[in-house]
C-alpha cells in the first residue's frame, strides 16, 4: 500500500484546504425539519458549484471524474475543518449514486447523478422490513409485472429520512416461487406516488430521522430498475458493499477528530477534588484504547482504498463497518460518562446538547445494515472463507 502523495495529490489537497477554509458554514446545522433540508441542499449545491461534488464520481455525469484517493483526500480535509456531513443526502451521495453509476442503465444515471450532486433530490434507502432487517433475504413487500409497470405492495420500517426525501431505491420480490436471494428486483420509487404511506418513527434522542412506509398498489415503471428483474440481490450487495466500504472511510476520519474532542474534554472537566480527568488512569488508559484503535481502523480504510484503487475491488470493507460501529459507541459512550450527571439529558450545557443526542443515535450504529452479529457472519463466510453458520 503506497502512502506517500505525489505532487498533484498534494496540490489537491492544499486547494481542498483553502476552499473548506473559505466556504465552511458557520452557522449550526439545524436539527430537524425543513430548516435542516434547506441547510443541506445549500451546502451540497455550495460543493457542486465549487466543483468538489462527486470528487470521484464520472464527468460526464456531473462529478470530478479523480481517483479513489482524492476522494479520500477530500473527506479527510472535509472533516479538519468541520465541514458538514452529507445530513439528508448521505443515502443519495453514499448509496444511491454509486449503485446507479455501477449498475443503472444511461437514462437513469443522466436523470439522477447530476441532480443529486447539486442537492435538488434526497433520498431514502427502502431495505428493512418488520420481519427482514439483518435477514434481508427474507423480505416479503411484492412487486407484480402488469404490463409496464410493476404494483407494489407491502411496507418497509427504518426507511432513513424517508419523510423528506424525493427518491427511494427499494428491494421488493417479483418473481412468485422463487426463494430466498432469488427472486428479487432493485426499484427507484418517487416517493410522492400514489399508495404511498409514510409515519416517521421518534427515536429515544427526540430525532426522526426514520420511517415506516406503507406500500398500497403502488405502481412503478419497468424502466425504473436497476439491473434485470430479479437480480436485485446483486444489485443490494453493490448497494451495502459502498455503505459498508467506501461511505464509512469520512466517518472514520471524523471518528478521529471526535476522539480527540473527548480527549481535550477530559481535560477541561474535573473531579470532585478538582483534578483533570485526564489525571485519573483509568480515564487516560480508555482515551488510549480508542485512539489505538482508531488508527487500526483508519489503516483498514487505507488497505480498503488502495485494494479498489488496484485491483477493482476488495472485501476489506465488509470489516470495515462493524468495526466501526463499535468503536463509535464506545467514544460516545466515553464523552457521555466524562460528562457525568450532566450526560443524562439534552437540555443542559451546550456540550451535552452536542454529545447526548449523538451517544443516544450510535446505539443503531450496531443494528443498520445488519446487526453486529450477521456483520460477524458475513466476515466469516465472504472474507475468511469458513462454512456458513
Amino acid at each position: 500500500m503506497r502512502l506517500e502523495l505525489n505532487a498533484r495529490e498534494r496540490e489537491f489537497r492544499d486547494r481542498a484546504a483553502d476552499w473548506l477554509v473559505k466556504n465552511v458554514p458557520a452557522q449550526a446545522r439545524p436539527p430537524s425539519g425543513p430548516d435542516l433540508v434547506a441547510f443541506d441542499r445549500e451546502w451540497q449545491l455550495r460543493q457542486y458549484d465549487g466543483g468538489w461534488a462527486g470528487v470521484s464520481w464520472p464527468r460526464e455525469y456531473g462529478g470530478a471524474g479523480l481517483s479513489l484517493t482524492e476522494q479520500i483526500l477530500w473527506y479527510e480535509q472535509c472533516a479538519l475543518f468541520d465541514a458538514p456531513e452529507p445530513g439528508v443526502f448521505s443515502i443519495a451521495l453514499g448509496h444511491a449514486g454509486p449503485t446507479l453509476i455501477v449498475e443503472g442503465t444511461e437514462e437513469q444515471k443522466h436523470r439522477h447523478l447530476g441532480p443529486i450532486l447539486r442537492g435538488e433530490q434526497v433520498w431514502a434507502q427502502g431495505f428493512s422490513e418488520p420481519g427482514a432487517g439483518s435477514d434481508l433475504a427474507g423480505l416479503r413487500t411484492r412487486a407484480q409485472l402488469d404490463g409496464d409497470e410493476l404494483v407494489v405492495r407491502g411496507s418497509k420500517i427504518w426507511t432513513t429520512r424517508a419523510h423528506l426525501s424525493d427518491w427511494q431505491e427499494l428491494l421488493v420480490r417479483t418473481e412468485p416461487g422463487a426463494r430466498r436471494h432469488r427472486g428479487l428486483s432493485f426499484l427507484i420509487v418517487p416517493m410522492d406516488s400514489p399508495g404511498i404511506d409514510i409515519r416517521p418513527i421518534v427515536t429515544m434522542d427526540g430525532d426522526t430521522p426514520f420511517a415506516e412506509v406503507f406500500y398500497d398498489d403502488v405502481r412503478v415503471p419497468v424502466t425504473n430498475l436497476v439491473g434485470r428483474r430479479g437480480d436485485g440481490w446483486k444489485v443490494a450487495m453493490t448497494t451495502l458493499g459502498f455503505e459498508r466500504g467506501t461511505m464509512t472511510l469520512g466517518s472514520v476520519i471524523r471518528l478521529r477528530r471526535l476522539i480527540e474532542r473527548v480527549r481535550v474534554l477530559a481535560g477541561e472537566r474535573c473531579d470532585r477534588r478538582g483534578r483533570p480527568l485526564l489525571a485519573d488512569g483509568e480515564t487516560a488508559a480508555r482515551l488510549a484504547d480508542l485512539e489505538s484503535e482508531a488508527v487500526a481502523l483508519y489503516a483498514l480504510a487505507l488497505a480498503f482504498v488502495s485494494e479498489v484503487v488496484h485491483t477493482g475491488r476488495s472485501a476489506s470493507g465488509t470489516l470495515i463497518r462493524p468495526f466501526f460501529a463499535e468503536l463509535s459507541q464506545r467514544v460516545k459512550r466515553t464523552a457521555a460518562d466524562l460528562l457525568g450527571r450532566e450526560g443524562l439529558s439534552v437540555d443542559g450545557s451546550r456540550q451535552a446538547a452536542e454529545i447526548v443526542p449523538s451517544y443516544l443515535y450510535s446505539f443503531g450504529h450496531t443494528i443498520g445494515t445488519g446487526t453486529s452479529e450477521v456483520q460477524r457472519n458475513v466476515i466469516a463466510e465472504r472474507v475468511l472463507g469458513l462454512p456458513r453458520a
